[in-house]
């Protein structure tokens, strides 16, 4: 009788919110690392192509209208439920902010700067990788970040079709009317939130030269 009381044995709050948390991070990692390998080439292509840009610009926004339960319903039937349909809508809300950030950060180049690279002959790859991305790079790690953040919140809806994550605690708790539940799942997203901007801001203050960075004046 011990040996299958051990077996059936409830998991602890602790492992849970391990779990959740596991999930949730995996979740939101994903879907920003299909944002950025997306969401860069096309920022590019919009910031180019004055013609495609309207397009690209409209269609990242518009996504962002849609309510993401409906987007989910939508990706559903290409994606089944689970983790796949969650993983596509993040992708997708994503994209905007990751997309703007790349237009707005190469937009904002001197263009004295982009002819020195002209007389210099670099070509249109070097010249992007020695000059263009790195002055765009506080802009499109502006967008990223902001991605990433928004993402944190998105996710928890994903446990609405079975993908796990802190939404399954919050949904179960507005389900049972169970206001400590709720919290158990809404407060480590908080939290989550603030550590990925965080991380983030600490990267961008590393990985972006200090004459690049703007300070925020004071209040």
């Amino acid at each position: 009788g011990g040996t299958s009381t051990q077996a059936t044995a409830p998991e602890t709050t602790a492992s849970k919110l391990g779990r959740l948390t596991i999930e949730h991070l995996l979740l939101v990692l994903s879907g920003l690392a299909l944002s950025i390998v997306f969401g860069v080439p096309l920022g590019l292509l919009a910031a180019r192509r004055r013609r495609l840009r309207q397009l690209v610009m409209g269609l990242t926004g518009v996504l962002q209208t849609i309510p993401s339960i409906a987007l989910l319903c939508l990706l559903m039937p290409v994606f089944g439920v689970g983790a796949g349909s969650a993983l596509a809508a993040l992708f997708l809300y994503g994209l905007l902010p990751i997309v703007r950030g790349v237009v707005t950060g190469l937009e904002s180049i001197e263009p004295a700067l982009l002819e020195m690279a002209e007389v210099l002959g670099l070509s249109p790859l070097q010249k992007l990788k020695t000059i263009e991305f790195p002055l765009a790079s506080v802009a499109i790690l502006n967008g990223i970040q902001l991605s990433a953040v928004t993402n944190v919140g998105t996710a928890t809806i994903a446990a609405l079709i079975g993908a796990g994550g802190y939404g399954s605690l919050i949904i179960t708790g507005l389900s049972l009317n169970d206001l400590r539940l709720v919290l158990l799942g809404a407060v480590p997203s908080a939290v989550m939130a603030l550590a990925v901007n965080a991380t983030l801001d600490a990267l961008t203050r590393l990985l972006v030269p200090r004459g690049l960075q703007v300070t925020p004046p004071r209040q």
